[in-house]
């Protein structure tokens, strides 16, 4: 019974931690677009309102991924990682968000600092390098980890 009641008190709290994702990105969303149409007449605003609402929604898009492999993960499917390939599985859908959103956080800098100042180069270069660290380091993973599973499959 114990056992039962810290599960629905976890699922709860998974369920806000859940709905507070969805409205902060909707939020970020919703204001970018404001943000947008406000400042439609004046160029320069326009253009550096663009940029940050593309920065903005990529954000947004990494919080609702998050908050989606929350509801599968954790509400719908009920179980533990098992086994080392679910592991894997798991392992590679949150890393690949988090590469995917520095990647194109990277991609707004560059053309950011494109526009203002070529100095500002350092930061998106950064992000794109750590992009690139995370995505070898996810295929040394999973080549090492498979090769696991085969041996645990195989003894």
């Amino acid at each position: 019974m114990l056992k039962k009641l810290f599960s629905g008190i976890g699922n709860l709290l998974y369920l806000i931690a859940i709905l507070l994702l969805f409205s902060i990105a909707l939020i970020l969303m919703l204001h970018s677009v404001w943000q947008i149409i406000i400042d439609f007449s004046s160029t320069e605003l326009f253009i550096k309102n663009m940029l940050q609402a593309i920065g903005a929604t990529i954000v947004a898009i990494a919080l609702i991924d998050v908050a989606k492999y929350l509801v599968e993960e954790e509400l719908f499917r009920k179980r533990e990682l098992r086994s080392p390939e679910e592991a894997r599985k798991t392992l590679t859908k949150i890393i690949t968000i988090l590469i995917i959103a520095i990647g194109l956080e990277g991609l707004v800098y560059i053309f950011k600092a494109g526009m203002t100042d070529l100095t500002l180069l350092l930061y998106p270069a950064m992000l794109f390098i750590s992009a690139t660290f995370a995505l070898i380091a996810l295929g040394l993973y999973q080549k090492l980890s498979v090769n696991t599973e085969s041996k645990t499959n195989d003894g």
